[in-house]
């Protein structure tokens, strides 16, 4: 598969993927903001890591174009990084909304910029993450549906863009999944009771679900497949949950 470098590496997800692909022998880049968290996520991976800028397309490529080279190359860049926002718009200020769409779009932006000058010669795959939000009207969901729908339209037009070079770019779109990032949505019981039944098989998803679809979108043997958009949400984009009893 080659070396994957993966963006927001110490989250929840992130890590959860990291793991799954170190268990399987790939070689990866740990990327992220805190190096008190990539230090120790390397050292138990026996993988390298970085502290990069995400937001910034220059930056990124600026700190990781070198060390990628020094490694051989890579194959693929994952973007793993998000944020959760629950407000109302009239309620949103405009700094919110702008760490909002740094945090997600921004990112995944400078993502296909550095990749699609990384992967250009030999091709690969790039993977972002998208939402649920995105696709479905969910109330006080404004900030973070319209980043995310970003991201889908971004990466249904990049996929049609590399596809020349042999660059696949495909986003996931998670449902509601057990994250430190979500915590305060699941650890409540009322709130978790909540989220539950909007979801139409009746729970909450784990990181490992989501990183099992990253992994698979990333082996050779699925490059054929592009600008998709692949909701890991127990049905919450698309479909209507019956009550429960």
């Amino acid at each position: 598969m080659g070396r994957v470098a993966i963006l927001g590496a110490t989250g929840t997800i992130g890590s959860t993927l990291a793991r799954r692909l170190a268990a399987k022998g790939s070689e990866l880049i740990l990327l992220g903001r805190n190096a008190e968290k990539l230090a120790p996520l390397g050292a138990e991976l026996n993988q390298p890591w970085l502290v990069v800028e995400a937001h910034s397309a220059a930056k990124l490529e600026e700190g990781l174009r070198p060390l990628a080279e020094s490694l051989g190359g890579l194959s693929a860049l994952v973007n793993c990084i998000g944020s959760v926002l629950l407000k109302p718009a009239h309620s949103t200020s405009d700094d919110e909304f702008f760490q909002v769409v740094q945090t997600n779009l921004m990112t995944a932006f400078a993502t296909v910029h550095v990749a699609g000058k990384l992967l250009r010669e030999n091709g690969g795959s790039i993977v972002l993450f998208a939402s649920a939000a995105a696709e479905i009207g969910m109330f006080n969901h404004e900030a973070i549906a319209a980043a995310k729908g970003g991201v889908i339209s971004l990466g249904r037009s990049a996929a049609a863009t590399y596809a020349n070079n042999n660059i696949r770019v495909n986003v996931v779109s998670p449902g509601l999944i057990k994250t430190e990032m979500t915590r305060r949505l699941w650890e409540i019981p009322a709130n978790a009771a909540a989220s539950t039944q909007m979801h139409a098989l009746g729970r909450l998803g784990e990181p490992g679900q989501v990183a099992s679809l990253v992994d698979w979108l990333l082996q050779p043997e699925n490059d054929w497949i592009t600008g998709q958009v692949i909701g890991v949400d127990g049905g919450l984009g698309h479909v209507l949950p019956r009550k429960r009893a």
